[in-house]
């Protein structure tokens, strides 16, 4: 557990805050995470909206956390470490000195600044904070996702916060990095001689990497429409995800060889540029469908602009030149309006070289390991079995199923929780380096390049199924097929 600190909560009244980090908050709270006289100060841009918070903020708890996770008790004891304040970030005005009292010059203790504010305002926000001398030696500052657009525009923001900043307070999150699955995926292959020497080319057939959502723009739409899903999900997410199953065993599990180690596998996939770009990448837009029961809109109708082109799915066929990883597929998907919400790493191996049974025991499948990061956390093993009420040899496919919410009833998974909790400790090993964010964006801009010249149409897919047609024959040319929950 960290120390007592502040933390000031930029966008305190925003959708992130209020959706996730406010109760993540109340979790590590209710779990004796926050240590007695930590802060929180919520940032709203107008008076009333400070002077609302605390309603506010119960409200989203009791909307937003799980059924039997609020209670009054725990908010009447909670509630005493939130202090709204009202503060136009852009501004160096009087409206700081109240921030300034309130935080006082204990230069020991810890501050957390949580930028939950766009971007293009993270710049005047370390300004302002430099000028109003807020930030000392134990200061540190969390940034969300997306940072910048492209290689340039990342690396002016990246800048304009390293002028106030060390690199080693700099804290770029990625949530996916904290679920407890993903954490689990670095043990799985680290501490069990079982897999690790089975986590190469020469047992591996392909990889894939899925995280389909069933929403769509959600009130995101100016913002999704200049985003995409390439810079909104692949960009990061996917990559990320792609980097913690690929790389090599750190010396230690320290920020500064994990960093290293995910590097060389970015710096290891073959790009992408011209003709491989169409040949690897299925583009993709929803139009209407029917989502379970409900009919939803396309992504035109949502967005009310009849000729964009911004894609809502993505498939990418990528590959990593090194020793051991060559030969072996990565598929990359994600996409809004999807069949089902899941995101799930599926790693499958190849067939055994030799089956000894007759064709009449049935088909031997290839053995599968599925790891799943939401909506539940599990690790599943696909292995071959005799079927036990069989007599004679029948063969059938049987899972090995560890699921997380069911073996700790007890544990609220929440992946804000732990990487608040880390920035606070000084932990930036779940979170991003300059370094990679310039590496993924390395690779990602020829490919956003080569669309935009060659005025690249998105291939329409309806809401409510598993994206194009076209990303399942990706697949269909190396013989391999998506795995749909």
């Amino acid at each position: 557990m960290a120390k007592a600190f502040d933390m000031v909560l930029f966008g305190g009244g925003g959708d992130l805050s209020l959706r996730k980090l406010i109760p993540a908050l109340y979790r590590a709270f209710i779990e004796g995470g926050l240590d007695e006289g930590t802060r929180i100060l919520p940032v709203c841009r107008r008076p009333e909206d400070a002077d609302a918070y605390m309603e506010t903020a119960q409200q989203a708890l009791k909307t937003h956390l799980r059924d039997g996770e609020y209670s009054d008790k725990n908010w009447k004891a909670f509630s005493p470490m939130l202090r709204a304040v009202a503060l136009d970030i852009s501004k160096p005005d009087e409206q700081w000195d109240l921030l300034v009292d309130l935080l006082g010059n204990d230069i020991e203790r810890t501050r957390l600044f949580y930028l939950a504010i766009p971007p293009a305002v993270f710049g005047p926000c370390c300004e302002n904070l430099s000028v109003k001398g807020l930030i000392h030696e134990n200061s540190r500052v969390v940034v969300e996702k997306p940072l910048g657009y492209n290689a340039k525009t990342s690396d002016e923001i990246n800048s304009k916060i390293a002028e106030y900043f060390r690199e080693e307070s700099i804290f770029r999150i990625d949530h996916y990095l904290g679920k407890e699955t993903v954490q689990n995926l670095l043990a799985l292959r680290f501490s069990n001689v079982l897999f690790e020497h089975l986590w190469d080319a020469k047992t591996i057939d392909h990889i894939q990497i899925s995280i389909n959502e069933t929403v769509g723009l959600e009130g995101r739409a100016g913002f999704y429409d200049d985003t995409g899903a390439m810079r909104d999900m692949v960009q990061n997410h996917l990559l990320q995800l792609l980097c913690l199953i690929a790389m090599e065993s750190p010396n230690s599990m320290s920020a500064r060889n994990i960093r290293s180690e995910k590097i060389k596998v970015l710096e290891a996939l073959r790009p992408l540029t011209d003709d491989a770009v169409d040949q690897n990448i299925v583009r993709g837009q929803y139009v209407a469908g029917g989502l379970g029961t409900e009919l939803v809109p396309g992504y035109l109708e949502e967005l009310k602009a009849p000729n964009s082109t911004t894609e809502t799915f993505v498939a990418i066929r990528a590959h990593i030149d090194n020793w051991r990883w060559t030969g072996v597929p990565f598929y990359l998907r994600t996409g809004k309006r999807m069949e089902k919400r899941c995101a799930e790493i599926v790693i499958q191996y190849k067939n055994v070289s030799h089956s000894v049974y007759q064709p009449e025991a049935g088909e031997v499948l290839p053995n599968r390991l599925v790891i799943r990061l939401q909506p539940e956390e599990s690790i599943k093993l696909v292995l071959m079995a005799k079927k036990m009420d069989s007599l004679t040899m029948e063969l059938q496919p049987v899972e090995l199923n560890l699921t997380l919410s069911d073996t700790y009833d007890s544990f609220k998974s929440d992946a804000y929780k732990r990487l608040m909790l880390d920035a606070a400790a000084n932990n930036s090993a779940l979170f991003i380096h300059r370094d990679e964010v310039a590496a993924a964006w390395a690779w990602v801009d020829p490919i956003m390049d080569r669309w935009r010249e060659t005025n690249n149409q998105p291939q329409l897919y309806r809401a409510g199924t598993w994206g194009p047609q076209a990303s399942n024959q990706l697949l269909a040319e190396s013989g391999h097929h998506w795995f749909n929950p």
